[in-house]
């Protein structure tokens, strides 16, 4: 599962946003400044609680089902806020429809992406729980089939999916188009195109550490830079460096994963095969009978967390693909009722929502 490490990509820079939104000389309403302030400092906190606290814990399952939670506090937030603004659908320009569907339609895309690749990993699973079995057993044969069942999981784990490499290219796509409409005459549109900024940008971050994550590779690894200006930039920049610097170090390292609980298992798996490998008749060596169980013990622990780890995480990327696909719907819903659509953007991949 080794891969060559990738060459650091290059921070991707774009116009401060709030010199085309806030042109100089244009002022909020103080309702309307705080409002986005508001949205920005929740922005901001959230950040700093997505930074782990010790290394170790980037990458584990548990910090990405938390950065996945993160995500869906950040969109639940602009729903509030659109509220907040009383802005309605159909008082929105039609630059600003295109930048959410755009948006939407390939955040629902990269969902599925990633909910194919957890599923494809929790089905690797089973290899492991036959193993498991089959060496409740000290017998020659069910090693033969142990050691079978691992090199299933080994083959695996290591193929590719390249459902992964459509959503890299989602994600590139989205980079380019950072930058957001110029808003000339709508102060509530002004703090809407800056909100929606800081939502782009972390959702993009978190999809490029997803897909480091799942793929093997530091390749799509994205380091964005946001402009001081932003209320949640420092918080931002913090995370970002925090983070991609230690995925990075973890793949310089020639390690075959980021992902904690998948490393384990692999080790796990390494140390058992070992020793179904060897054939050693366990019945007759006490010392390599007590190898085996705490090997197979080892292994059944760190396949249970793995196991339960996928599950959550799956169950809170269904979650945040919910949370757009709603989103989406109820936008798309208003604008039919205003008589203001036509050709909407679809996504040819939303029947993959199905996370498990």
């Amino acid at each position: 599962m080794s891969r060559p490490q990738d060459p650091p990509r290059p921070f991707i820079s774009f116009g401060n946003p709030f010199r085309m939104i806030l042109p100089k000389g244009s002022n909020l309403s103080p309702k309307l400044l705080n409002l986005l302030n508001s949205f920005e400092n929740a922005l901001a906190g959230r950040l700093k609680k997505l930074k782990p606290s010790v290394r170790e814990d980037v990458l584990n399952l548990s910090w990405m089902r938390s950065a996945m939670e993160s995500l869906c506090g950040i969109h639940t937030d602009i729903k509030t806020l659109i509220t907040a603004l009383e802005l309605p659908v159909s008082d929105w320009d039609e630059k600003w429809l295109d930048v959410y569907l755009d948006n939407s339609v390939k955040l629902l895309d990269i969902c599925n992406a990633f909910s194919s690749e957890i599923s494809r990993l929790n089905q690797g699973h089973l290899y492991l729980q036959c193993a498991l079995h089959n060496l409740g057993s000290a017998s020659p044969k069910q090693f033969v089939r142990a050691r079978s069942s691992l090199d299933g999981w080994r083959q695996h784990t290591s193929s590719k999916n390249p459902r992964l490499d459509n959503c890299f290219s989602i994600m590139d796509s989205l980079a380019q188009t950072l930058d957001l409409p110029k808003i000339k005459n709508s102060a509530k549109g002004k703090v809407l195109m800056g909100a929606m900024f800081g939502v782009k940008v972390v959702t993009l971050f978190v999809c490029s550490i997803f897909a480091a994550a799942l793929s093997g590779s530091t390749k799509k690894l994205m380091d964005l830079h946001v402009p001081e200006t932003c209320l949640w930039a420092e918080a931002f920049a913090d995370v970002q460096t925090f983070v991609n610097t230690e995925i990075r170090i973890i793949y310089s390292s020639q390690r075959v994963t980021v992902v904690k609980e998948l490393e384990a298992v692999d080790m796990g798996v390494k140390k058992l095969y070992s020793i179904v490998q060897d054939e050693v008749d366990v019945t007759v060596d006490p010392i390599e009978a007590e190898l085996l169980q705490k090997s197979t013990s080892d292994l059944e622990m760190s396949a249970r967390n793995y196991a339960q780890g996928l599950d959550l995480l799956a169950k809170e990327v269904d979650s945040f693909f919910q949370i757009v696909l709603t989103g989406r719907d109820a936008l798309l819903s208003n604008l039919r009722i205003g008589g203001n659509i036509s050709n909407p953007i679809k996504s040819n991949n939303i029947e993959g929502q199905t996370v498990r």
